[in-house]
């Protein structure tokens, strides 16, 4: 009789085990999913952020007329210029801003080196608009800049989560 109580109680205690581990399992997928989608929103929000920022102030300086304020206008890769110490050119440390699409890796390259600003993208485009808002590839006829950049886990994450961002800027300084 004891040994038919045992094996009784070894298959409770499996089943038991199976169910707690079945919940586990899924309980850190869920947190896995959600942990990767906040990543991929902020790192995707920041590099918005400071690419629309750098857009806004592209051709800023004393003389703005001297030079230009985007000199490369590519679907996926911009050349911004701002004269930050005021001599009329764009030649000092940080006044010509380059981003590009690099695989998955959205670079800025600031005078030092291409650096990353986010992995996990999965498309990045950039439209140029002239001041009555049509479409314009001659960079020195742009006014304005649409973004849209669109991210995923960089974590290999089944039913991987991807986010659209969006964004339209104005250059101030032309």
């Amino acid at each position: 009789m004891h040994l038919a109580d045992l094996l009784v109680a070894a298959a409770v205690f499996g089943v038991v085990s199976a169910a707690v581990l079945t919940v586990l399992q899924e309980g850190l997928q869920g947190y896995t999913i959600g942990a990767s989608r906040a990543e991929s929103q902020q790192s995707g929000r920041v590099a918005l952020e400071r690419l629309a920022g750098e857009i806004r102030a592209a051709g800023l300086g004393r003389h703005p007329a001297t030079f230009a304020a985007i000199s490369l206008a590519e679907p996926t890769r911009v050349v911004l210029h701002s004269d930050l110490d005021g001599d009329g050119v764009v030649t000092g440390a940080g006044e010509t801003i380059t981003w590009h699409l690099a695989g998955k890796t959205l670079r800025r390259d600031a005078g030092g080196g291409a650096q990353p600003i986010i992995d996990g993208v999965r498309s990045f485009a950039l439209e140029y608009l002239d001041a009555l808002d049509r479409p314009v590839t001659t960079p020195h006829e742009v006014r304005s800049v649409v973004i849209t950049l669109v991210t995923e886990s960089v974590f290999d994450v089944p039913r991987a989560p991807v986010t659209v961002f969006s964004t339209r800027v104005r250059l101030r300084n032309r």
